[in-house]
């Protein structure tokens, strides 16, 4: 996936039990946000990031997504847990993060696993690829999809 493909359309279940299928968000911008586990370090860092300028992606008209393998269920517990204003996907079999290429082997002290590499995608109104962040680091992260936003 590069930069002003058509983003690869899913549907798939939110923290709150309901469906969500990206090419119905069409009109707007989109930023999905892939993270590896719910309710660690980073990952809450990035959830509450994004979720304290959730005001401004607003005021931008874009909608925020975070995805992961983690259950509807564990999605539902971090979400209230941590009091995030970020919709939640459910990927359990990993099809979205395989279409958007974020799954795969990682390494960390020397052991190998697949996991989910950190990966922020900014999708435009009409539902191509705007911008990708490829190995995220969360400080500011937030802040600079959010400048990327105001700048469609």
């Amino acid at each position: 996936m590069q930069t002003g493909d058509s983003a690869p359309d899913f549907t798939a279940p939110t923290h709150d039990g309901s469906l969500l299928t990206l090419s119905a968000l069409r009109g707007a911008p989109v930023v999905v946000y892939f993270y590896p586990k719910d309710d660690t370090p980073g990952c809450t860092t990035e959830a509450q990031d994004f979720t304290a300028l959730g005001a401004a992606f607003a005021e931008a008209g874009a909608r925020v997504i975070g995805v992961s393998k983690d259950t509807v269920a564990k999605h539902g517990k971090f979400a209230q847990k941590h009091g995030l204003g970020v919709t939640l996907v459910s990927d359990a079999d990993s099809d979205i993060c395989e279409r958007y290429g974020v799954w795969g082997e990682k390494s960390n002290y020397g052991r190998t696993y697949m996991g989910i590499t950190r990966t922020t995608v900014l999708i435009d109104a009409e539902g191509k690829v705007a911008r990708i962040w490829p190995k995220v680091r969360v400080a500011g992260h937030a802040q600079a999809v959010l400048e990327a936003v105001r700048a469609l």
